[in-house]
């Protein structure tokens, strides 16, 4: 049996994004569709004889005990009582803060590790359960699904034909945007409004060419109205020819989708700074069992 496995957690967009009104316990239902993308962290998951630690490289994301992939291990352990230890190391490439997942996507990849390594399989039913009590996005980032549409608090998932491969290109502001922040902005903007709550159906195109240009997402008004460089982004990108552009999540990062590769001294031209390139994903690699 091996005792390590490799895994990549690929970021996730959300295509759009639809905001409920909170429930009882402060938390709001979604209405979502995730795409996961090539950039993604590197993430190796070694079983120990005791103790569960996570060392992070590359991006500094605060204390190990508010690290999503150990709250997964932990939460995998909870539930099966196995195994009695394992290390985790993470090699960040995905920014922090930025509404790409990059902290869920690193717990969805060490309980997919965990499951692949244990001599006792709990299966993706239950592991998505395990994946759910971690955090919204976690089950998503979980699954082995390129596209879904996602409900609840993000745990229901149904999976959706993959779209084809485009090129992404994010741009990742010098802030990150908290997600409770977000989620408070906007609930202070509908109450000032007078909004209220409507059904959430939305719906999926089949084909790149039937998205709009920007497509919605309920946080990205709010957050734009405190962060004006979300909507100049937006714009910028769609000036530079992106055939999407809008906010991933909960922000910062924006995102455009391309046809075809963009030159690095158009987006330049158009203003834009401290871009990543990626493309969208048509599969995701399974996870990597080693000796």
């Amino acid at each position: 049996m091996s005792a390590a496995a490799r895994v990549t957690a690929h970021a996730k967009l959300n295509l759009s994004l639809r905001v409920g009104a909170p429930g009882p316990d402060g938390f709001h239902d979604i209405a979502t569709a995730f795409i996961r993308v090539a950039l993604g962290d590197d993430v190796v998951v070694r079983l120990q004889p005791a103790g569960r630690t996570v060392d992070c490289r590359g991006i500094d994301v605060g204390p190990a005990v508010h690290n999503l992939a150990l709250r997964a291990a932990d939460a995998y352990a909870a539930a099966t009582g196995w195994p009695a230890g394992v290390s985790i190391e993470i090699d960040k490439h995905v920014p922090v803060g930025g509404g790409l997942g990059g902290g869920s996507a690193d717990a969805g990849a060490v309980l997919r590790a965990l499951d692949a390594l244990a001599p006792r399989p709990v299966g993706d039913r239950v592991l998505l359960g395990i994946a759910a009590r971690v955090g919204s996005d976690v089950p998503y980032l979980t699954t082995e699904h390129p596209l879904a549409w996602a409900t609840g608090r993000g745990e229901r998932l149904d999976a959706l034909n993959p779209l084809g491969v485009r090129q992404v290109a994010l741009v990742c502001p010098a802030f990150a945007v908290a997600t409770a922040e977000a989620y408070a902005w906007l609930d202070a903007d509908r109450a000032e409004a007078g909004w209220h709550a409507t059904p959430m159906l939305d719906k999926v195109p089949d084909r790149w060419s039937d998205f709009p240009a920007q497509p919605r997402n309920d946080l990205e008004p709010p957050v734009s109205r405190r962060h004006p460089e979300i909507a100049q982004s937006i714009a910028e990108l769609r000036t530079a020819g992106a055939r999407i552009a809008g906010m991933s999540g909960s922000g910062s990062t924006v995102f455009g989708v391309f046809d075809e590769a963009p030159d690095a001294a158009t987006l330049a031209r158009a203003g834009l700074r401290a871009v990543v390139f990626t493309h969208t994903l048509a599969n995701i690699d399974p996870v990597q069992l080693l000796d």
